[in-house]
């Protein structure tokens, strides 16, 4: 994640602190020292950087702290607070207008992925919000650009407006609105060109549809791999365009990071949403509380349960618990499990948002993603009977399973104890009348 050297960075200075029981103001000022050095190594914007020092510091000494018996709790629970207010205190979403359809006009520099992000938008919204979108293609200086949005249009069910002959943004988004009202889309996404902050005659094509069209919300994508570039981008299409959000891309990548903590603070205008994959589905909404969480390694367990509700259907969980009362998960349930988790992302993204998870220590660790793959194959491999029934899969079901999947007996064997190790630990909690209760209290596996 765009975090990781940061965290690390963070958690070595808390660590020095929680060392040292009782703190002084010199080791409050040591710690602001490392902290505004690991922000400045992320790439955070120096003003920023030194504005939100001077907050932490200002509250770390006072008597409360260096008179506690857990200081480095107390900065710490500083620091994630002052994050927090840093990147915008809550989340903020899409504002809808009082009269459809709402308008969302996407802007930013080539590459920032726009057309990729409009895509994700429509299909989120139609989703969770019911809506019906339609995609507009306004990039008419890319080679390609309508046929990509066309085509990831047609992935998502999500119609495209194009313009037969017209290569003029202005008159098109001007037909894509009228369209949108007679056919009643209810949300239009408005894709346009990438084109340079500095570009004169550029920008003003955007202040054009702007007035054209009254767009209810400018967002400006930006790429958080471009680091304080990014931030710079943003405040000069801000000045021009008066934008109302910011949706940061790539943010899953071995960047730097230090653009979603700045650019709040130096536009004032809120990050709505942070792209963490390629996946039509790989765009959140952006919480600063559950980023700063992640920032500090506390890892962002509200944002896992979001992913296992999205990909894990009600009607499949609840058959499956029956089916562990009753002692009757199969091979086939073990798949249909695998294929649900693989819709919540990559093992190593997930794990990442475990709490206590150290970065660090998972740079050494081979989060295979491809053992889930490996794992499906060796399965679909078998027979019917087989999935249902492992217990009758011997030695030259075993050869055969292999050469099927294209793997070894060793890993049919593997798989084999690991799912016979499954249903016992199972077996075991279904007969743990304290586990069930836990369970119970949990809401989340109704054990009867």
């Amino acid at each position: 994640m765009a975090f990781d050297n940061l965290m690390d960075r963070l958690q070595d200075t808390f660590k020095k602190i929680k060392n040292r029981g009782k703190v002084t103001e010199l080791d409050v000022k040591n710690a602001m020292r490392e902290i505004r050095l690991a922000l400045l190594e992320a790439d955070v914007n120096y003003k920023v950087v030194k504005d939100f020092i001077a907050k932490v510091s200002e509250r770390a000494v006072g008597a409360e702290i260096l008179e506690s018996l857990t200081p480095a709790q107390h900065i710490i629970k500083i620091v994630r607070e002052e994050l927090i207010a840093l990147m915008g205190g809550t989340e903020s979403k899409i504002e809808f207008s009082s009269k459809p359809p709402t308008i969302l006009l996407m802007v930013g520099l080539q590459g920032a992925g726009k057309t990729t992000t409009s895509a994700k938008i429509a299909a989120q919204l139609k989703k969770q919000k019911s809506k019906r979108p339609l995609l507009v293609a306004c990039d008419v200086y890319r080679p390609a650009a309508i046929k990509q949005l066309q085509v990831v249009g047609a992935q998502l069910d999500v119609p495209v407006f194009t313009l037969e002959g017209s290569t003029n943004p202005v008159e098109i988004a001007r037909a894509a609105l009228k369209n949108a009202i007679d056919k009643g889309n209810d949300l239009l996404i408005i894709d346009t060109a990438g084109r340079l902050h500095v570009n004169e005659e550029l920008m003003g094509e955007l202040q054009n549809i702007k007035k054209e069209i009254n767009p209810t919300e400018i967002l400006l994508v930006v790429d958080s791999m471009t680091g304080q570039d990014a931030v710079n981008v943003a405040e000069s299409f801000n000045e021009q365009l008066e934008i109302t959000g910011v949706i940061l891309t790539k943010l899953d990548g071995d960047t730097r990071g230090g653009a979603a903590i700045s650019v709040r603070a130096v536009t004032g205008k809120p990050i709505k949403y942070a792209g963490m994959g390629e996946k039509l589905s790989d765009l959140e909404i952006f919480y600063p509380e559950r980023m700063a969480s992640r920032i500090l390694g506390m890892g962002d367990v509200l944002t896992l349960i979001d992913k296992a509700q999205e990909a894990f259907d009600t009607k499949q969980a609840e058959d499956l618990e029956k089916k562990f009362r009753q002692n009757q998960f199969t091979l086939e349930d073990f798949l249909q499990q695998l294929n649900q988790m693989k819709k919540m992302g990559p093992l190593s993204q997930i794990i990442t948002m475990l709490p206590g998870v150290n970065a660090n220590a998972l740079k050494d660790v081979d989060v295979d993603d491809k053992q889930m793959a490996r794992t499906e194959a060796i399965i679909l491999s078998m027979t019917f009977k087989e999935r249902r029934n492992p217990s009758i899969i011997n030695s030259s079901r075993k050869q055969r399973i292999a050469s099927g999947s294209g793997t070894k007996i060793q890993d049919v064997n593997a798989l084999l104890k690991q799912f016979e190790m499954m249903q016992k630990m199972m077996k075991q909690m279904m007969g743990n009348k304290g586990m069930k209760k836990k369970m119970n209290k949990m809401g989340r596996f109704p054990f009867k």
